[in-house]
């Protein structure tokens, strides 16, 4: 079946698994087991059939329910160097928003309601819930391990392969470090400054980590908005190797809206950029800023802030709820807290008023009050009070007939085209039954799945395409 190394690559080779008889190429076999042996008896392995039965039938047809946990079929797997077709073959297809659909519902044992979500791009989720646990679900979601940190309340989590969550508390100064498979406290971060007596107890509000490459790619830093009790705010990127600060960036008194600390941090580590906004919002509407930092010279070049600003925006009035990043299409996205209106800006090209609007879906009468916007996979997903609404782009095919077909990625276009409202649809991925469980809280994706939780609602919900969304009719 799949390569791992040892033996020749076409030849075929009989194993012999506690009495029963397999027939399988030789480069599938791990180097352990000797493959170039001249007797021609089949090679002897004292473990389970029925486990390496499994471990081929899920590889065969992936869509079949397995007939023991993941966790073991991945450990046999690991043995007989078929681990990465078994994952693969047990992952969700491509999340693909208009067909998905609620697939299962995470609930720790122990104090369920969450209070940060940590997903990773391999599927996996670290979930921070109660009183300071993180409890961590591997790519094909089993139960792995919980547990207790010093911490009373986590309010920001980010995953840092291959076993390391970075978390804030919105209740202790400083960001931490854990290794959530060893259950031990690595590291902890302050940010100080003996010249500003202002800086002291400062809390972090919002992480950026970006999972390297590889495992040799340790480049990327980690970025933290950190807040102290004066309002004294920055973004400050650490080391992920030594956890040592090494650069501070957009240093501001918070004295004002427009210098209030980040509430998201995004990382564009290949136009070397930091992107944050903040937003709040009361009684009396909503407010907030984005802004685009150089991380080299740590200079702004490009923010707005609503309502009002530099650029008087063409939706004066009608403010941001929720702004987020498309890293891939090099895009901006933000939903509009009064009409709910989806509204994108081109990075490569934006201005005092780059914004495009887009009206909202077929229900849309929820507005933008209290919306979530989260872009994953080329894709943008909006909480409403009346569902969970998802935006993709359309591209025109080739040979200029103006019909669109939907892309699973977005390729680079030149400025001059600029980006085009018809070139877009939204859907409601969830049923009006699905809605009345509450508003959406928190809003992740994760390799092929997104992460959704809610307002007085136990455990995480997960959402995936489903393995018949890809089918063509043939009508």
């Amino acid at each position: 079946m799949g390569t791992a190394g040892g033996g020749r690559s076409g030849t075929m080779k009989q194993l012999n698994v506690g009495g029963k008889l397999f027939s399988m190429e030789a480069s599938s076999f791990p180097l352990s087991l000797s493959l170039d042996s001249p007797s021609p008896s089949p090679t002897f392995v004292d473990r389970d059939p029925a486990l390496l039965s499994a471990v081929l039938a899920a590889i065969r047809a992936p869509s079949s329910v397995p007939g023991f946990p993941a966790r073991d079929l991945l450990n046999e797997a690991l043995f007989y160097g078929l681990h990465d077709q078994l994952l693969a073959a047990l992952s969700p297809p491509p999340l693909r928003g208009f067909s998905a659909s609620l697939a299962s519902i995470l609930s720790p044992a122990s104090e369920p309601f969450p209070t940060a979500l940590a997903p990773h791009h391999d599927g996996s989720l670290c979930l921070a819930h109660g009183n300071g646990q993180l409890t961590y679900y591997s790519s094909t979601l089993d139960h792995h391990a919980t547990i207790r940190t010093h911490l009373h309340h986590v309010s920001s989590l980010r995953q840092l392969p291959p076993s390391l969550a970075v978390l804030g508390s919105s209740s202790a100064p400083g960001l931490h470090v854990y290794d959530f498979l060893e259950g031990r406290h690595v590291a902890s971060v302050q940010w100080s400054d003996p010249t500003d007596t202002r800086v002291s107890k400062a809390k972090v509000v919002a992480i950026a980590t970006r999972p390297p490459a590889d495992a040799t790619d340790k480049s990327s830093p980690i970025l933290a908005s950190f807040e102290s009790p004066h309002r004294e705010n920055c973004i400050l990127a650490i080391d992920p190797v030594t956890l040592k600060p090494t650069q501070e960036i957009g240093r501001q008194s918070g004295s004002a809206a427009k210098s209030s600390v980040p509430g998201r941090v995004v990382h564009l580590q290949e136009l070397g950029l930091v992107f944050v906004s903040s937003v709040s919002g009361g009684a009396f509407g909503y407010s907030g800023y984005m802004r685009m930092w150089d991380i080299r010279s740590g200079n702004v070049i490009w923010e707005t802030s609503e309502p009002g600003g530099a650029g008087r925006s063409s939706r004066f009035g009608d403010p941001f709820a929720d702004a987020d990043v498309d890293v891939k299409q090099q895009a901006i996205y933000k939903v509009c807290s009064k009409s709910g209106d989806v509204a994108v800006a081109d990075l490569r090209c934006l201005s005092n008023d780059p914004w495009v609007y887009m009206s909202s879906g077929p229900r849309g009468s929820g507005g933008g009050y209290g919306s979530v916007l989260h872009c994953h996979k080329s894709q943008v997903f909006v909480s409403r009070k009346d569902g969970l609404e998802v935006w993709s782009r359309l591209e025109e095919k080739c040979g200029g007939s103006g019909n669109l077909t939907e892309q699973p990625g977005i390729k680079e276009r030149p400025k001059s085209e600029g980006i085009n409202e018809r070139n877009y649809r939204s859907t409601y991925m969830d049923t009006e039954k699905d809605a009345e469980r509450g508003m959406i809280l928190m809003m992740e994706g994760g390799g092929n799945r997104l992460f959704v939780t809610r307002e007085d609602m136990q455990g995480v919900e997960v959402w995936e395409s489903s393995c018949l969304s890809g089918v063509i009719s043939l009508s």
